[in-house]
């Protein structure tokens, strides 16, 4: 198992705070870090906004040297497939071959609303997503492509300088692994990312898209399962207990108890979390990112990586 640290930058992240976590990241020994991709914040609290996402992994693209920078996810409905894939190809050159495309279909209405973006239905924005995955995957891969279709139009674009990985950067689909969401995985992405959920749970998301990945004929080795959820990680399960009051605190929208939300998280003493994340590599948990709620503690990260990770066998 691979590990990622995952910030929700939309909730008031400032500029030094991102330094600061990626260079713990790069020296704790994580794989990598990832954003959401929002305009204000998810939990509504007054006063809190964000950097773009992906001028912020831009620019730690050009301070730091090894840890893999990406989003999770861009939805579909805030850039024209073109621009998204110059901004990922642009920040692949800048950090030498570590960026990574996370995309997905969006589903914040009021985000839209109050920002200007259009937010068609579901249905529609599953069509954009289709349309988008396999334009962003062919205008990375191939010498010249063209598209067409209802919501695009492409005609003979030379689209370089091509990135530093080839045949393109990572694509990393999100969901919950329906039979749609499958298919479009199977067809177009590197990665599978679900979202919380008991080992039980997320192993019955994994079978359905390695069922569809089966069906589409492609090698199972060709695409990554993996898990974002959150953290509650402490020197005692006590510490765990009051870091997620804390969290509470921050987040009104935070209102199950320690015991459910434990169900699906990373909660409790470095032996707890550690037993935790061996139950998701069994799974087929494969990388996880692991959402911090606390933007000026760096010291879980060491915690981690000492006393937690040296202990997940998976």
């Amino acid at each position: 198992m691979r590990f990622c640290l995952m910030l929700e930058g939309q909730e008031g992240v400032t500029w030094n705070q991102w330094l600061a976590f990626a260079g713990a990241c790069e020296a704790y020994g994580f794989d990598g870090l990832f954003t959401s991709d929002h305009y204000y914040s998810v939990m509504d609290v007054p006063g809190r906004g964000s950097s773009d996402a992906w001028t912020v992994m831009a620019a730690l693209a050009a301070r730091t040297e090894r840890i893999r920078l990406g989003t999770l996810v861009s939805p579909v409905t805030f850039r024209h497939p073109t621009v998204l894939a110059k901004i990922a190809s642009t920040v692949d050159r800048i950090s030498g071959g570590r960026v990574e495309i996370g995309i997905g279909a969006g589903w914040w209405e009021e985000e839209h609303r109050t920002h200007g973006f259009v937010f068609p239905p579901t249905g529609e924005r599953f069509e954009i997503l289709e349309e988008q995955l396999e334009i962003v995957h062919g205008l990375l891969s191939d010498p010249t492509f063209s598209f067409e279709s209802q919501h695009y139009a492409l005609q003979d674009c030379r689209f370089l300088p091509k990135t530093p990985q080839q045949p393109h950067p990572p694509i990393i689909v999100g969901g919950d692994g329906k039979p749609r969401l499958a298919r479009l995985v199977a067809r177009w992405a590197d990665e599978f990312n679900t979202v919380g959920g008991t080992p039980d749970e997320v192993r019955d998301r994994y079978a359905r898209v390695r069922d569809a990945v089966e069906v589409a004929g492609r090698d199972q080795s060709t695409v990554t399962t993996s898990l974002m959820t959150w953290m509650y990680v402490g020197q005692t399960e006590a510490e765990a207990r009051a870091r997620y009051a804390k969290a509470q605190e921050l987040d009104p929208d935070l209102k199950e108890t320690y015991e459910e939300n434990a169900r699906g998280s990373i909660a409790g003493s470095p032996e707890q979390a550690a037993e935790r994340l061996n139950e998701y590599a069994a799974a087929g948990v494969q990388r996880v990112m692991l959402n911090h709620s606390f933007f000026d503690d760096l010291d879980t990260l060491e915690l981690l990586a000492t006393q937690v990770f040296p202990s997940v066998t998976g």
